[in-house]
């Protein structure tokens, strides 16, 4: 027959065995959590744009945030909604629709990185439409491999 001994045996090592599997389920859960955990964002990029209509200038400041890499980089710029029908070809030195070279990192003689406190200075040929005049809303679009990292709007002095 049974044993009084014997059965006591059974609930406990049930208990042992949930104890284990419960134990096991949480570390695996808390190993899967910390794997789907979102990667650090990068440093935001901040830009400043100034536009002087008498000149026809355009300066773009690189303000706060991770150099850029200027043969990564594409710049679109429009007047009064629409563009200009010579875009600059980033980094030039001398392109249609431009008078003279850029200033700073947009100039294919300087340094590939743009920096934050770096600005760039371009100035739109007469040729180029439509011309920039004071009071003109001037919009440029940065993007880096096809993707944009800043949309400015300013208006001409």
């Amino acid at each position: 027959m049974y044993e009084s001994n014997d059965r006591g045996i059974s609930p406990v090592i049930g208990v042992v065995l949930l104890i284990g599997v419960t134990v096991a389920l949480a570390t695996v859960v808390a190993v899967g959590a910390g794997g789907l955990s979102p990667e650090s964002p990068k440093n935001p990029v901040a830009f400043d744009l100034a536009a002087d209509g008498s000149e026809e200038t355009i300066t773009v400041e690189h303000v706060a945030g991770d150099p850029i890499d200027v043969e990564e980089l594409t710049l679109t710029v429009a007047v009064n909604g629409e563009q200009l029908s010579e875009q600059p070809p980033i980094p030039f030195a001398g392109a249609a629709g431009f008078d003279q070279a850029p200033s700073g990192p947009f100039n294919s003689a300087s340094e590939s990185t743009w920096s934050a406190g770096e600005r760039s200075t371009l100035s739109v040929a007469g040729t180029n439409e439509p011309t920039i005049s004071s009071g003109d809303t001037v919009s440029v679009t940065l993007a880096v491999d096809g993707q944009q990292i800043a949309a400015l709007e300013t208006t001409a002095d």
